[in-house]
């Protein structure tokens, strides 16, 4: 239960940072292109791909901090941190092709779920 919990809390400290930060950047460079959520993925990834290393090379991290800074804070941020992650040890550990697998499959769903999703949306509302 005590993971539950600071995963939980890591994940709303790190929605109200995102939500932070994309407010600022629109404030800051406009509503023209989405920088809010191009600096939380970029962001995201980096300080993931920390934890991460750190987690994996050090005692630093117990495994209740590793899971509350990962999937909790960083997950709440952002979870392309997690694709990018991902990604990055399937073509690592495993393959360049699983790495490049995962990001066409993960592309292309994504797009496709994302306009069947407005689609059905489209439909229920027209009934």
């Amino acid at each position: 239960m005590d993971r539950w919990f600071w995963i939980g809390l890591g994940g709303a400290a790190g929605t109200l940072a995102r939500y932070a930060l994309s407010t600022w950047c629109e404030g800051r460079f406009g509503a023209g292109f989405p920088y809010g959520t191009l600096a939380v993925n970029v962001l995201g990834s980096f300080l993931l791909g920390a934890i991460s290393e750190v987690a994996a090379t050090t005692e630093l991290l117990s495994p209740t901090l590793r899971l509350g800074l990962s999937t909790g804070v960083m997950g709440g941020f952002t979870t392309y941190s997690s694709f990018n992650n991902e990604t990055i040890r399937l073509i690592h550990y495993k393959s360049v092709a699983a790495g490049l697998v995962n990001i066409a499959i993960t592309l292309v769903g994504c797009l496709l779920a994302g306009v069947l999703g407005m689609v059905v949306a489209r439909r229920i509302m027209a009934s």
